[in-house]
């Protein structure tokens, strides 16, 4: 029998995009679920089966993302011959308040019971994930992001969850506000979710410390590929402005035609060249001077004008370019841009073009815990005590 039909319209034009990497042959699911679903799965063929419909909820705020688990469990429905209804209540990119059930499922509780551990696993991560880069660009609705988070994920079916989550939450921000978004990601396997053929990214550290000087490494990927915009790692030597201004004479051509950025990623241990506290704080002050004068908690304060990549550290870079008439090169930002620190960057109306982040993962990893409970019983409603929320009105 043919896979059964996705109740939602937004999915059909790139639902089978993905190629299927979570477990799928029955020996796979008996390995991977909860043993007491495998149990239940053969006491349930053992005294009869039953027509059961599973409510699927999350205990916080999220951004529905629900398109890979309904892929899979769509593709183990074909598999087992067997057919299961989804009434999606929160299309793919709505907000979702908390304990509020995103879908409904309903099917043979045979052919149910063993999927929920694996379903629920791409479910939740990514529905908090997309929350969390929904946040971060409509904090920033005029900068674009680019989705770093591939080195920081457990395995490759978590970064393809985390991709598609930012291309979600992203989305979400360009319909709901305007923004800019992400426009890409690190990998090619995953480009795909932000509408590219290949991901994107220049150099990293270590290629800068392999040529020996931030201007020979800008040369050296120069001369391999000529014909890509070009983006320059400044922070390898702690000469961020200096490096920056050398790499922008160096390439007066890349200048003009905006093919060059430089892109900052100090690390919190030290402030950026030419920068103090008090540096820092002037810097602020000449620029958006009431973002410093009112009340900042500590990790507000050091964002705006802490070490590492802050609000302050970036207008230092602006004005050190523009003093230079190199208006048209582009600025990065990355290391650890959170919702939080995104926020306090849009306060301070700070000069990044593009944010570098992965810090759109899930940072307190039992909120992604999404759960599952029965609600009906062949056609009659039934849930367990406290949960008579979850019933379908």
């Amino acid at each position: 029998m043919p896979p059964p039909t996705i109740p939602n319209k937004s999915f059909s034009a790139s639902v089978n995009r993905e190629e299927n990497s979570w477990p799928a042959e029955e020996r796979e699911i008996s390995l991977w679920t909860d043993k007491y679903f495998v149990l239940s799965k053969e006491t349930i063929n053992k005294f009869g089966d039953a027509r059961v419909t599973y409510a699927i909820f999350m205990r916080r705020p999220v951004i529905s993302a629900p398109r890979l688990g309904i892929k899979w469990l769509t593709d183990m429905a074909y598999r087992r011959n067997t057919k299961f209804d989804v009434d999606l209540r929160y299309p793919e990119g709505e907000w979702v308040g908390a304990g509020e059930p995103i879908m409904y499922i309903s099917g043979q509780f045979s052919q149910l019971v063993d999927l929920e551990t694996l379903l629920l696993q791409r479910i939740g991560p990514a529905c908090v994930a997309a929350y969390n880069a929904f946040t971060m660009c409509s904090e920033l609705p005029n900068v674009s992001f680019l989705a770093m988070d591939a080195r920081h994920c457990a395995g490759s079916e978590m970064a393809e969850m985390m991709a598609y989550a930012a291309s979600v939450g992203s989305q979400k921000a360009k319909d709901t506000s305007g923004a800019t978004g992400f426009i890409g990601n690190a990998t090619d396997a995953t480009a795909h979710y932000f509408d590219q053929k290949s991901g994107l990214g220049t150099m990293p550290h270590a290629f800068v410390g392999y040529a020996g000087s931030t201007l020979r490494a800008a040369q050296m990927f120069d001369e391999a590929f000529p014909n890509k915009p070009m983006t320059v790692l400044v922070d390898y030597f702690a000469h961020e402005i200096t490096d920056s201004l050398s790499v922008a004479a160096h390439f007066p051509k890349r200048v003009e035609d905006g093919s060059l950025a430089v892109r900052m990623d100090t690390p919190g241990s030290r402030y950026v060249e030419k920068l103090d506290p008090t540096v820092s704080y002037a810097v602020l002050e000449k620029h958006v001077p009431d973002v410093v004068r009112g009340y900042r908690l500590e990790n507000e304060l050091s964002f705006l004008v802490g070490p590492g990549v802050s609000s302050a550290a970036i207008w230092h870079l602006r004005d050190a370019l523009n003093e230079k008439g190199y208006q048209n090169v582009k600025i990065i930002g990355s290391s650890g841009f959170s919702p939080a620190k995104c926020r306090i960057f849009g306060t301070a109306n700070t000069p990044v073009d593009i944010i570098g982040t992965g810090s759109y993962l899930p940072e307190n990893w039992p909120e992604t815990y999404a759960t599952a409970d029965i609600v009906e019983y062949n056609g009659e409603p039934r849930v367990k005590v406290g949960r008579e929320f979850l019933l379908r009105k």
